[in-house]
Protein backbone atom coordinates (compact mmCIF):
# COMPACT_ATOMS: atom_id res chain seq x y z
CA UNK A 1 0.00 0.00 0.00
CA UNK A 2 1.35 2.92 -0.98
CA UNK A 3 -0.79 5.97 0.72
CA UNK A 4 -0.73 9.65 -0.53
CA UNK A 5 -3.22 12.78 0.11
CA UNK A 6 -4.21 15.15 -2.71
CA UNK A 7 -5.19 18.47 -1.81
CA UNK A 8 -7.25 21.05 -3.92
CA UNK A 9 -9.04 24.52 -4.10
CA UNK A 10 -10.50 25.47 -7.17
CA UNK A 11 -11.30 28.71 -8.95
CA UNK A 12 -15.12 28.32 -6.92
CA UNK A 13 -13.00 29.46 -3.98
CA UNK A 14 -15.70 26.71 -1.85
CA UNK A 15 -12.70 25.52 0.26
CA UNK A 16 -10.23 23.00 0.18
CA UNK A 17 -11.05 19.04 -0.82
CA UNK A 18 -8.70 16.52 0.19
CA UNK A 19 -8.67 12.97 -0.08
CA UNK A 20 -6.54 9.93 1.45
CA UNK A 21 -5.64 7.60 -1.24
CA UNK A 22 -3.47 3.93 -2.31
CA UNK A 23 -2.27 4.57 -5.37
CA UNK A 24 0.05 2.24 -7.27
CA UNK A 25 1.01 1.70 -10.87
CA UNK A 26 -2.00 -0.55 -11.43
CA UNK A 27 -4.82 1.00 -8.79
CA UNK A 28 -6.14 4.31 -7.81
CA UNK A 29 -8.50 4.26 -4.61
CA UNK A 30 -9.88 6.95 -2.69
CA UNK A 31 -9.47 6.20 1.73
CA UNK A 32 -11.05 9.02 3.03
CA UNK A 33 -12.12 12.51 1.89
CA UNK A 34 -12.45 15.57 3.73
CA UNK A 35 -14.13 19.42 2.43
CA UNK A 36 -13.51 22.37 4.64
CA UNK A 37 -14.49 25.65 3.42
CA UNK A 38 -12.55 28.91 3.31
CA UNK A 39 -13.57 31.30 5.84
CA UNK A 40 -15.24 34.12 4.37
CA UNK A 41 -12.06 36.66 4.93
CA UNK A 42 -9.97 34.58 3.69
CA UNK A 43 -12.33 33.57 0.79
CA UNK A 44 -12.79 37.53 0.43
CA UNK A 45 -9.30 38.29 0.35
CA UNK A 46 -8.35 35.63 -2.18
CA UNK A 47 -11.10 36.56 -4.30
CA UNK A 48 -9.55 40.50 -4.26
CA UNK A 49 -6.24 38.97 -5.32
CA UNK A 50 -7.27 37.90 -8.96
CA UNK A 51 -7.17 41.64 -9.55
CA UNK A 52 -4.27 44.16 -8.93
CA UNK A 53 -4.28 46.01 -5.48
CA UNK A 54 -2.80 48.08 -3.13
CA UNK A 55 -0.04 46.20 -0.89
CA UNK A 56 -0.45 42.99 -2.96
CA UNK A 57 2.93 41.37 -2.56
CA UNK A 58 2.53 41.84 0.99
CA UNK A 59 -1.35 40.58 1.25
CA UNK A 60 -0.22 37.85 -1.43
CA UNK A 61 2.34 36.28 1.12
CA UNK A 62 0.10 36.25 4.26
CA UNK A 63 -2.78 34.33 2.33
CA UNK A 64 -0.61 31.30 0.79
CA UNK A 65 0.62 31.12 4.67
CA UNK A 66 -3.36 31.21 5.37
CA UNK A 67 -3.66 28.80 2.40
CA UNK A 68 -1.05 26.59 3.62
CA UNK A 69 -3.02 26.51 7.20
CA UNK A 70 -6.48 25.53 5.66
CA UNK A 71 -4.55 22.67 3.82
CA UNK A 72 -2.87 21.25 6.95
CA UNK A 73 -6.10 21.15 8.49
CA UNK A 74 -7.69 19.22 6.10
CA UNK A 75 -4.57 17.16 6.34
CA UNK A 76 -4.93 16.95 9.87
CA UNK A 77 -8.63 15.68 9.66
CA UNK A 78 -8.03 13.17 6.79
CA UNK A 79 -5.64 11.28 9.19
CA UNK A 80 -7.97 11.38 11.73
CA UNK A 81 -10.62 9.83 9.64
CA UNK A 82 -8.51 7.11 8.68
CA UNK A 83 -7.08 6.44 11.94
CA UNK A 84 -3.29 6.54 10.35
CA UNK A 85 -0.17 8.71 11.55
CA UNK A 86 1.78 11.03 9.24
CA UNK A 87 4.77 8.35 8.64
CA UNK A 88 2.05 6.41 6.73
CA UNK A 89 1.92 9.07 3.80
CA UNK A 90 4.12 8.94 0.86
CA UNK A 91 3.73 12.03 0.14
CA UNK A 92 1.04 14.81 -0.26
CA UNK A 93 0.20 16.47 -3.54
CA UNK A 94 -1.06 20.26 -2.60
CA UNK A 95 -2.94 22.68 -5.46
CA UNK A 96 -2.69 26.14 -3.63
CA UNK A 97 -5.29 28.60 -5.07
CA UNK A 98 -4.85 29.95 -8.50
CA UNK A 99 -4.90 33.90 -8.37
CA UNK A 100 -3.68 34.84 -11.73
CA UNK A 101 -3.25 32.78 -14.98
CA UNK A 102 -1.69 34.11 -18.04
CA UNK A 103 0.44 31.39 -20.21
CA UNK A 104 1.98 32.18 -22.67
CA UNK A 105 2.03 36.05 -22.47
CA UNK A 106 4.78 38.55 -21.51
CA UNK A 107 7.24 37.74 -24.55
CA UNK A 108 6.09 33.81 -25.10
CA UNK A 109 6.17 32.46 -21.84
CA UNK A 110 3.99 33.92 -19.30
CA UNK A 111 3.19 32.58 -16.12
CA UNK A 112 0.43 31.46 -13.64
CA UNK A 113 0.18 31.85 -10.05
CA UNK A 114 -1.18 29.27 -7.34
CA UNK A 115 -0.22 30.65 -3.75
CA UNK A 116 -0.08 28.28 -1.29
CA UNK A 117 3.44 28.67 0.64
CA UNK A 118 4.41 24.74 0.47
CA UNK A 119 7.50 25.11 2.92
CA UNK A 120 5.05 25.91 5.51
CA UNK A 121 2.55 23.20 4.49
CA UNK A 122 5.64 20.98 4.90
CA UNK A 123 6.41 22.08 8.35
CA UNK A 124 2.67 22.08 9.41
CA UNK A 125 2.14 18.17 8.55
CA UNK A 126 5.76 16.86 8.21
CA UNK A 127 4.75 15.13 5.30
CA UNK A 128 6.47 15.58 1.89
CA UNK A 129 4.99 18.30 -0.13
CA UNK A 130 4.67 18.81 -3.46
CA UNK A 131 3.42 21.81 -5.26
CA UNK A 132 3.86 24.33 -7.69
CA UNK A 133 2.52 21.72 -10.19
CA UNK A 134 1.71 24.22 -13.73
CA UNK A 135 4.86 26.27 -13.70
CA UNK A 136 6.99 23.41 -15.27
CA UNK A 137 4.30 22.95 -17.88
CA UNK A 138 4.19 26.45 -18.76
CA UNK A 139 8.19 27.04 -18.67
CA UNK A 140 8.16 24.50 -21.20
CA UNK A 141 5.81 26.84 -23.33
CA UNK A 142 2.82 25.30 -22.47
CA UNK A 143 -1.08 26.45 -20.67
CA UNK A 144 0.08 24.59 -17.34
CA UNK A 145 -3.65 23.89 -18.02
CA UNK A 146 -5.73 21.66 -17.81
CA UNK A 147 -3.55 19.23 -16.00
CA UNK A 148 -6.48 16.44 -15.17
CA UNK A 149 -6.43 14.63 -18.40
CA UNK A 150 -3.43 12.33 -17.93
CA UNK A 151 -5.40 11.50 -14.26
CA UNK A 152 -8.76 11.16 -16.04
CA UNK A 153 -7.37 8.62 -18.98
CA UNK A 154 -6.34 6.57 -15.77
CA UNK A 155 -9.61 6.50 -14.29
CA UNK A 156 -11.97 6.75 -16.68
CA UNK A 157 -11.10 5.75 -20.94
CA UNK A 158 -12.88 2.69 -21.88
CA UNK A 159 -11.56 0.38 -24.61
CA UNK A 160 -13.82 0.72 -27.56
CA UNK A 161 -15.40 3.80 -26.93
CA UNK A 162 -15.09 7.69 -27.35
CA UNK A 163 -15.41 9.14 -23.48
CA UNK A 164 -15.14 12.72 -22.51
CA UNK A 165 -14.72 14.07 -18.96
CA UNK A 166 -16.07 17.19 -17.97
CA UNK A 167 -15.17 19.30 -15.22
CA UNK A 168 -17.59 21.88 -14.09
CA UNK A 169 -15.57 23.79 -11.38
CA UNK A 170 -15.19 27.46 -11.60
CA UNK A 171 -14.15 27.03 -14.67
CA UNK A 172 -14.87 24.25 -17.34
CA UNK A 173 -12.99 21.89 -18.87
CA UNK A 174 -13.26 18.66 -20.93
CA UNK A 175 -10.72 15.75 -21.14
CA UNK A 176 -11.71 13.83 -24.72
CA UNK A 177 -10.46 9.88 -24.39
CA UNK A 178 -10.72 8.87 -27.80
CA UNK A 179 -10.90 4.80 -28.28
CA UNK A 180 -8.24 5.44 -30.79
CA UNK A 181 -5.50 8.21 -30.61
CA UNK A 182 -3.94 10.84 -28.04
CA UNK A 183 -5.74 12.25 -24.87
CA UNK A 184 -6.79 15.80 -25.80
CA UNK A 185 -8.05 18.74 -23.01
CA UNK A 186 -8.70 22.16 -22.37
CA UNK A 187 -10.82 25.12 -20.76
CA UNK A 188 -13.80 25.27 -22.58
CA UNK A 189 -15.64 28.42 -20.69
CA UNK A 190 -16.98 29.54 -17.08
CA UNK A 191 -18.85 27.03 -14.74
CA UNK A 192 -19.66 28.53 -10.93
CA UNK A 193 -17.11 31.20 -10.92
CA UNK A 194 -20.27 32.98 -12.56
CA UNK A 195 -23.36 31.31 -11.24
CA UNK A 196 -21.57 31.60 -7.88
CA UNK A 197 -21.18 35.15 -7.39
CA UNK A 198 -24.40 36.09 -9.30
CA UNK A 199 -26.41 33.93 -6.76
CA UNK A 200 -24.10 35.40 -3.98
CA UNK A 201 -24.79 38.88 -5.52
CA UNK A 202 -28.69 38.37 -5.58
CA UNK A 203 -29.78 35.35 -3.60
CA UNK A 204 -27.06 35.99 -0.76
CA UNK A 205 -26.29 31.82 -0.50
CA UNK A 206 -23.07 30.22 -1.87
CA UNK A 207 -24.34 28.88 -4.76
CA UNK A 208 -27.61 27.88 -6.47
CA UNK A 209 -28.39 24.12 -4.74
CA UNK A 210 -29.50 22.11 -7.21
CA UNK A 211 -29.78 24.60 -9.88
CA UNK A 212 -33.76 25.15 -8.90
CA UNK A 213 -33.31 29.56 -8.84
CA UNK A 214 -31.96 29.18 -12.39
CA UNK A 215 -34.51 26.55 -13.25
CA UNK A 216 -37.31 29.00 -12.39
CA UNK A 217 -35.53 31.68 -14.82
CA UNK A 218 -35.78 31.83 -18.75
CA UNK A 219 -33.17 32.07 -20.32
CA UNK A 220 -32.62 35.44 -22.20
CA UNK A 221 -31.24 34.07 -26.28
CA UNK A 222 -29.75 37.98 -26.87
CA UNK A 223 -27.58 38.05 -23.62
CA UNK A 224 -26.33 34.58 -24.14
CA UNK A 225 -25.04 35.55 -27.93
CA UNK A 226 -23.56 38.52 -26.17
CA UNK A 227 -22.18 36.02 -24.03
CA UNK A 228 -21.27 33.92 -26.71
CA UNK A 229 -19.43 36.25 -28.80
CA UNK A 230 -16.48 35.96 -26.49
CA UNK A 231 -13.05 35.55 -28.57
CA UNK A 232 -11.96 32.40 -26.23
CA UNK A 233 -15.05 30.44 -27.13
CA UNK A 234 -13.74 30.15 -31.03
CA UNK A 235 -10.01 29.52 -30.19
CA UNK A 236 -8.73 26.46 -30.66
CA UNK A 237 -7.12 24.07 -27.95
CA UNK A 238 -4.51 24.32 -26.65
CA UNK A 239 -6.58 26.68 -24.12
CA UNK A 240 -6.98 27.57 -20.91
CA UNK A 241 -8.61 30.11 -18.89
CA UNK A 242 -9.64 31.61 -15.53
CA UNK A 243 -10.88 34.43 -13.28
CA UNK A 244 -8.43 36.61 -15.35
CA UNK A 245 -11.30 36.52 -17.97
CA UNK A 246 -14.66 35.51 -17.16
CA UNK A 247 -15.22 37.64 -14.08
CA UNK A 248 -17.94 40.10 -12.73
CA UNK A 249 -17.07 43.18 -14.93
CA UNK A 250 -16.86 40.84 -17.90
CA UNK A 251 -20.44 39.88 -17.23
CA UNK A 252 -21.44 43.61 -16.18
CA UNK A 253 -20.05 44.86 -19.46
CA UNK A 254 -22.23 42.56 -21.61
CA UNK A 255 -25.73 42.83 -18.97
CA UNK A 256 -28.41 44.71 -20.49
CA UNK A 257 -30.55 46.82 -17.69
CA UNK A 258 -33.81 44.86 -18.99
CA UNK A 259 -32.79 41.21 -18.22
CA UNK A 260 -33.85 40.17 -14.51
CA UNK A 261 -31.22 38.32 -11.65
CA UNK A 262 -32.91 35.02 -12.10
CA UNK A 263 -33.01 35.22 -15.90
CA UNK A 264 -29.38 35.72 -15.78
CA UNK A 265 -28.90 33.25 -13.66
CA UNK A 266 -30.74 30.77 -16.40
CA UNK A 267 -28.66 32.44 -18.88
CA UNK A 268 -25.36 31.57 -17.30
CA UNK A 269 -26.66 28.32 -16.55
CA UNK A 270 -27.22 28.10 -20.35
CA UNK A 271 -23.94 29.41 -21.03
CA UNK A 272 -22.17 26.73 -19.72
CA UNK A 273 -24.22 23.92 -20.95
CA UNK A 274 -24.14 25.14 -24.64
CA UNK A 275 -19.78 26.07 -24.48
CA UNK A 276 -19.26 22.68 -22.77
CA UNK A 277 -21.38 20.76 -25.59
CA UNK A 278 -20.65 22.98 -28.33
CA UNK A 279 -16.80 22.01 -28.00
CA UNK A 280 -17.30 18.50 -27.30
CA UNK A 281 -19.61 18.28 -30.95
CA UNK A 282 -16.50 20.10 -32.64
CA UNK A 283 -14.18 18.39 -31.06
CA UNK A 284 -15.30 14.99 -30.51
CA UNK A 285 -18.41 14.42 -32.11
CA UNK A 286 -18.70 10.66 -31.55
CA UNK A 287 -18.34 10.33 -28.13
CA UNK A 288 -20.78 8.00 -26.73
CA UNK A 289 -20.59 8.99 -23.08
CA UNK A 290 -19.86 12.44 -21.01
CA UNK A 291 -18.66 11.93 -17.48
CA UNK A 292 -18.87 15.20 -15.29
CA UNK A 293 -17.51 15.92 -12.12
CA UNK A 294 -16.57 18.95 -10.04
CA UNK A 295 -19.37 21.11 -7.90
CA UNK A 296 -21.35 21.49 -11.22
CA UNK A 297 -22.11 17.92 -11.06
CA UNK A 298 -24.50 18.49 -7.95
CA UNK A 299 -26.45 20.93 -10.23
CA UNK A 300 -29.74 19.06 -11.72
CA UNK A 301 -30.49 21.72 -13.97
CA UNK A 302 -27.20 22.25 -15.58
CA UNK A 303 -26.88 18.59 -15.88
CA UNK A 304 -30.04 18.12 -17.46
CA UNK A 305 -29.57 20.98 -19.89
CA UNK A 306 -26.48 19.07 -20.91
CA UNK A 307 -28.20 16.19 -21.37
CA UNK A 308 -30.46 18.17 -23.22
CA UNK A 309 -28.21 19.99 -25.83
CA UNK A 310 -26.18 16.55 -26.49
CA UNK A 311 -28.29 13.82 -27.47
CA UNK A 312 -27.23 10.68 -28.12
CA UNK A 313 -24.49 11.24 -25.82
CA UNK A 314 -24.95 9.56 -22.03
CA UNK A 315 -24.26 12.44 -19.70
CA UNK A 316 -23.36 10.93 -16.09
CA UNK A 317 -21.81 12.07 -12.94
CA UNK A 318 -18.35 10.83 -12.23
CA UNK A 319 -20.02 8.78 -8.63
CA UNK A 320 -21.50 6.38 -11.65
CA UNK A 321 -18.86 5.21 -12.68
CA UNK A 322 -16.70 4.99 -8.76
CA UNK A 323 -15.28 8.43 -8.18
CA UNK A 324 -18.00 11.08 -6.38
CA UNK A 325 -17.51 14.37 -8.56
CA UNK A 326 -16.25 16.65 -4.99
CA UNK A 327 -13.40 13.98 -4.63
CA UNK A 328 -12.16 13.88 -8.81
CA UNK A 329 -9.51 16.89 -8.57
CA UNK A 330 -8.12 16.62 -5.55
CA UNK A 331 -7.01 12.88 -6.19
CA UNK A 332 -5.89 13.85 -9.35
CA UNK A 333 -3.42 15.64 -7.74
CA UNK A 334 -2.64 12.88 -5.21
CA UNK A 335 -1.62 11.28 -8.41
CA UNK A 336 0.21 14.13 -9.78
CA UNK A 337 2.44 13.76 -6.02
CA UNK A 338 2.78 9.81 -7.10
CA UNK A 339 4.25 10.39 -10.99
CA UNK A 340 6.40 13.34 -9.18
CA UNK A 341 7.86 10.38 -7.03
CA UNK A 342 7.99 7.64 -10.02
CA UNK A 343 9.59 10.92 -11.56
CA UNK A 344 6.83 10.21 -14.84
CA UNK A 345 5.60 12.99 -16.94
CA UNK A 346 2.18 14.46 -15.21
CA UNK A 347 1.51 16.86 -18.36
CA UNK A 348 0.24 15.94 -21.71
CA UNK A 349 1.94 17.85 -25.07
CA UNK A 350 -1.64 17.31 -26.83
CA UNK A 351 -3.39 19.36 -23.98
CA UNK A 352 -0.95 21.48 -22.81
CA UNK A 353 0.96 22.87 -25.90
CA UNK A 354 4.24 22.04 -24.12
CA UNK A 355 7.47 21.21 -25.78
CA UNK A 356 7.32 18.01 -24.07
CA UNK A 357 6.54 15.84 -21.25
CA UNK A 358 7.68 17.11 -18.19
CA UNK A 359 7.92 15.86 -15.25
CA UNK A 360 5.05 18.45 -12.60
CA UNK A 361 6.41 19.97 -9.54
CA UNK A 362 8.25 21.06 -6.88
CA UNK A 363 9.15 19.08 -3.49
CA UNK A 364 9.26 20.47 -0.11
CA UNK A 365 10.53 17.60 2.35
CA UNK A 366 9.19 16.98 5.11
Amino acid sequence: MALYIGLMSGTSLDGVDGVLADITDSSVAVQHHEHRPFDAALRAELLALNRSGADELHRAALAANAVAHAYAGVVTALLAGAGLGRVAITALGAHGQTVRHRPQAFGGTGYTVQLLNGALLAELSRIDVIANFRSRDVAAGGQGAPLVPAFHARCFAQPGQDVAVLNLGGIANLTLLPADGPVRGFDCGPANALMDAWCQQHQGTPFDAGGRWAAGGRVDATLLATLLDEPFFALPPPKSTGRDLFNAEWLAARLPASTGPRDVMATLAELTARAAAEALRREAPATARLVVCGGGAFNAHLMARLAARLPGTQVQGSAQVGVPPDQVEALAFAWLAWAFGERRAGNLVEVTGAAGPRVLGALYPA
